[in-house]
């Protein structure tokens, strides 16, 4: 299996007012084509870190970080990246918001058009393409933004933690929705989320991130069929995996909360 997004000995370090903070410290992780992962931890592991490293926001003060092979040195139209906040324009329609990435990179408008179509059918906007942010709901606005990030045609979907500002009941069916696209997609997705259970969910392996400073703690693999369904979550399988990434974050030495 091809890796996708490799990180080689990648650490982050930031002058304070009494030294230096080390958010990441020597961590290295592949991450394969296709492949789901989700990334916890206790507040102030780096989780957020790690993933614009990846997105080229963020530059390493040590180490690499690859993705297809090539050093990443900035953002790049091969990765889309989805935060918590939806970022919509308020102005533009559903269509006219997942289009205006495409029309930046300058596509003819036949083009444009039905990328941004294909896109929204995928996320089960098609009624709304037509709609302004303001009517929509939380979840589907999350959606509007999978759907504009997904327009681009990326190899890869970085998401720091898209469904944390949303209800139980809209982040559930969500975690649904995303895993009904990317069962149809197949793109490399790096979540980073702070709830124990949506990490075992949604993912193939679970990163576990420590802190003090943030680095690498463990992979925990899930070896839980697709397509992932309330039987699964209900599961006893599901309940032991899931206990053991909960003791993994909460039992480590000084851990805080993990949000």
């Amino acid at each position: 299996m091809n890796i996708r997004i490799s990180f080689r000995n990648a650490s982050k370090s930031y002058d304070v007012r009494n030294g230096t903070f080390t958010a990441l410290d020597q961590v290295s992780l592949d991450i394969f084509d296709r492949e789901f992962v989700t990334v916890v931890g206790p507040s102030g592991c780096g989780k957020s870190t790690l993933m614009a490293m990846a997105a080229g926001l963020v530059e390493p003060s040590s180490g690499q970080v690859l993705v297809g092979g090539e050093p990443v040195t900035g953002p790049g139209p091969d990765r889309g990246v989805i935060f918590q906040q939806y970022a919509l324009f308020p102005w533009l329609t559903v269509r006219k918001n997942v289009e205006f990435g495409l029309r930046l990179a300058r596509l003819g408008k036949a083009e444009v058009r039905e990328r941004a179509e294909r896109a929204i059918e995928l996320v089960g906007l098609s009624d709304f393409a037509d709609t302004l942010p303001k009517a929509l709901s939380g979840g589907m606005k999350q959606r509007c933004a999978i759907a504009r990030a997904y327009a681009v045609d990326p190899h890869v979907l970085l998401m720091d933690e898209p469904f944390g500002a949303l209800d139980a009941l809209t982040r559930v069916q969500l975690q649904d929705r995303l895993l009904d696209t990317w069962s149809r997609d197949q793109r490399t997705v790096m979540f980073i989320t702070h709830d124990v259970d949506e990490a075992v969910y949604l993912a193939g392996r679970v990163i576990v991130m420590a802190t003090k400073p943030g680095r690498l703690l463990k992979v925990i693999d899930v070896d839980l069929p697709y397509p992932r369904t309330e039987e699964i979550r209900l599961s006893s399988a599901f309940s032991r995996i899931r206990g053991e990434v909960w003791r993994s974050v909460y039992h480590q030495p000084d851990a805080a909360p993990a949000i």
